[in-house]
């Protein structure tokens, strides 16, 4: 008798999978939710109890922190499920407390370690927990103000990478790079303008767009990224989808890059300057998740790409520089990675790319990875500005 499964058992192991994966989905979010309600309940303690506040406000303010802790979920939920207009508040409130959630849950943790130590070899007078709880709100409310001031206010920085075996004659070849721009319902057409604005004061000879550029879908954000299709490079506007493109279609917004006039670089080149540079683009790494055709192949963006000439590579992510190792890469641009967008969070960036933010040589590739242009989720910046990049190219 075999002992391979019937067809009959097979399928309904199949049908078990859509079952098995709602579980685990419920299973995760369920562990997540009740952390985020510990962690709330954290704050109220030390913020609302410590600070001594008198009834009623003492109940008026556990009953905002708990309005703040569903707003999060709203937020979420408001961007695709709602008309734009109330979509806009719910993302606004959610994603305003998320980062000052943040904040105040950090500096909340490092008092109580101080004041925990500070115990070990001094006696603690009663009114200090009411102090710290006012000193924490007087710093984290001051940060969030130059946070949202800064971060829609990306800087021009500068970088002059050495491309061994350019041609002379494009010696000073300067590319814009723009990345993480993330319109949609808290950064929308004016910043889009004031990006391709900014672009455009540098004259570059190429424009390179390294994903995630949007925050929706096409249909909801055609109008608010209408003004990056002003931007200009002398050899044309290059651009590669990252992961949020995925997340709202990412054919779609291909397509959409195609009629803003940009070059969309899906897994495939170009050779620019009479044949002295080859730009190649590839898609995220999260476009297996959704289709096979979408999957990033390097092998594909370099094929029949003449020999001997500099090559240039797009790719959203910068631990994609492990698969293109191997093919030649003069220069990696990259981004995702936001340079961490609120400090201290820039440290989890490690856990799953190589690189915070800057140049770097990963596994052999040269890589320069932008802090990105705009932000993502809270609309803050703490610590590392966003960035439009000049990024001029030297001949050795």
């Amino acid at each position: 008798m075999s002992d391979e499964p019937s067809v009959e058992a097979q399928q309904a192991s199949l049908r078990d999978i859509p079952v098995l994966l709602f579980v685990r989905g419920i299973a995760l979010l369920s562990v997540l939710t009740s952390l985020i309600v510990g962690l709330h309940w954290y704050l109220g303690a030390r913020l609302i109890r410590d600070a001594l506040m008198p009834e009623p406000y003492a109940t008026m303010a556990w009953a905002l922190l708990w309005t703040f802790f569903a707003s999060i979920f709203a937020g979420f939920l408001g961007g695709r499920l709602f008309p734009r207009p109330l979509a806009k508040i719910f993302q606004w409130f959610g994603f305003v407390w998320m980062g000052a959630f943040g904040l105040l849950l950090v500096s909340t943790s490092l008092s109580d370690l101080a004041l925990f130590l500070t115990s070990k070899f001094m006696v603690v007078e009663p009114s200090w927990p009411t102090l710290r709880a006012l000193g924490v709100l007087g710093l984290v409310v001051p940060a969030l103000v130059w946070g949202f001031y800064v971060s829609r206010r990306p800087e021009t920085k500068r970088v002059t990478v050495e491309i061994p075996g350019l041609d002379r004659s494009l010696d000073g070849f300067r590319i814009a790079q723009i990345s993480d721009v993330h319109i949609g319902e808290t950064l929308g057409r004016d910043f889009a303008k004031q990006v391709a604005d900014q672009v455009n004061a540098l004259k570059p000879d190429l424009v390179a767009v390294t994903g995630d550029l949007i925050d929706g879908s096409v249909a909801r954000l055609r109008d608010e990224v209408a003004p990056l299709g002003q931007l200009r490079g002398k050899h044309g506007v290059f651009y590669v989808t990252g992961n949020h493109e995925y997340y709202h279609g990412g054919s779609s917004w291909e397509a959409e890059g195609r009629r803003l006039g940009f070059t969309v670089l899906h897994n495939e080149h170009r050779v620019v300057a009479d044949g002295k540079l080859v730009i190649g683009g590839v898609t995220d790494v999260e476009g297996a998740r959704f289709s096979e055709a979408h999957a990033p192949r390097v092998d594909l963006a370099f094929a029949q790409a003449p020999a001997g000439v500099p090559r240039i590579l797009l790719a959203h992510q910068p631990r994609f520089a492990k698969q293109a190792k191997d093919a030649s890469v003069s220069l990696m641009l990259s981004g995702h990675t936001h340079g961490g967008q609120i400090f201290p969070f820039m440290a989890f960036v490690l856990l799953q790319q190589p690189v915070i933010g800057g140049f770097k040589t990963i596994h052999g590739v040269p890589t320069y990875t932008s802090n990105g242009t705009g932000y993502w989720g809270p609309p803050f910046r703490i610590g590392p500005r966003g960035e439009v990049t000049e990024i001029t190219l030297k001949a050795t």
